[in-house]
């Protein structure tokens, strides 16, 4: 199973059970339990100017990425004033709110795992607290040099001339790069984990992902679920045989077993925001196709 689906705010609405727990607060829904998806919850959030959320938290996971403004993100009894490219990570149970003390909107992608209750489940799965708010004349900036920042981080892909760019300072005194920096790469792709178990997940990832022009991921699928919400770029993309073509603010999920493949073609870099749920296995967590159907004309 797949599904599209596109950011658009015109058809954004406020969650429910945030009605009369939020002012200026609505959600463009992209995954949910409306859709084909089983474990993963997929949306972006937007809060207008002066907007807010009061003080909550969940029994699933949340994940976010800050797309646009500078919201005020508290976690715990600490709030921190983010900007764009900036991730922060709520642990099950973890008190958090969201506030845009600023003059325009804030967005942000979301991300939940496991799949959150419909409203109608009879039970509640995110809870207001008694707790007050952190005033944002006391919010912080976030301070990647601060080995206790254990839930926050910043992270705005890789450019061509990444490389040059990093070594343009002297080497000795440089700033450090902080604790979590692995860029894996592979067939003109790069990956950087943003949210997973380093953070403290156990049910979600979030990572962003960089393809060079030619850059290409053979036909596959995977023992859990994926979607993809693209900030830059136009690619064919390929979605249990049928070819999309995605740009910015277009998004695609993957179910379990579903094969998909992307071949960066059309003459430009690419970028997007991925997720998984569960998290993979240590082993395993792709199966090829092309080689079990060369097993199986050479074996059998």
């Amino acid at each position: 199973m797949h599904h599209v689906a596109k950011m658009d705010f015109t058809v954004a609405v406020t969650p429910e059970n945030y009605a009369s727990r939020s002012r200026g607060y609505d959600r463009c829904f992209l995954l949910d339990a409306r859709t084909p998806s089983v474990h993963t919850d997929v949306g972006v959030g937007r809060l207008v100017a002066g907007g807010h959320q009061d003080i909550h938290c969940h029994s699933y996971e949340e994940a976010i990425y800050v797309l646009k403004g500078n919201p005020v993100v508290q976690l715990g009894t600490r709030a921190f004033t983010l900007q764009p490219g900036d991730y922060a990570f709520f642990p099950i149970g973890t008190p958090h709110a969201i506030r845009n003390p600023q003059s325009h909107d804030t967005h942000w992608l979301d991300a939940n795992a496991p799949m959150p209750l419909p409203l109608d489940a009879g039970r509640d799965d995110t809870f207001f607290l008694r707790q007050g708010l952190v005033s944002v004349a006391n919010a912080e900036k976030l301070d990647f040099t601060d080995p206790t920042l254990r839930h926050f981080g910043h992270y705005t892909g890789t450019e061509e001339r990444d490389l040059l760019s990093q070594t343009a300072s002297p080497a000795v005194g440089r700033a450090s790069a902080g604790m979590d920096t692995a860029v894996m790469a592979y067939s003109g792709i790069r990956v950087k984990m943003l949210v997973d178990q380093t953070l403290g997940a156990d049910h979600l990832n979030l990572f962003m992902v960089d393809y060079e022009v030619g850059g290409a991921a053979q036909v596959h699928d995977h023992p859990f679920e994926e979607s993809y919400f693209f900030l830059s770029g136009h690619t064919k993309f390929e979605l249990e045989g049928k070819i999309y073509t995605f740009g910015p603010g277009d998004f695609g999920w993957a179910g379990v077993g579903t094969t998909h493949a992307c071949y960066n073609t059309l003459g430009g870099r690419l970028r997007w925001l991925e997720t998984q749920a569960p998290q993979p296995p240590l082993r395993n967590a792709y199966r090829w196709p092309h080689d079990w159907e060369h097993f199986k004309r050479t074996h059998t």
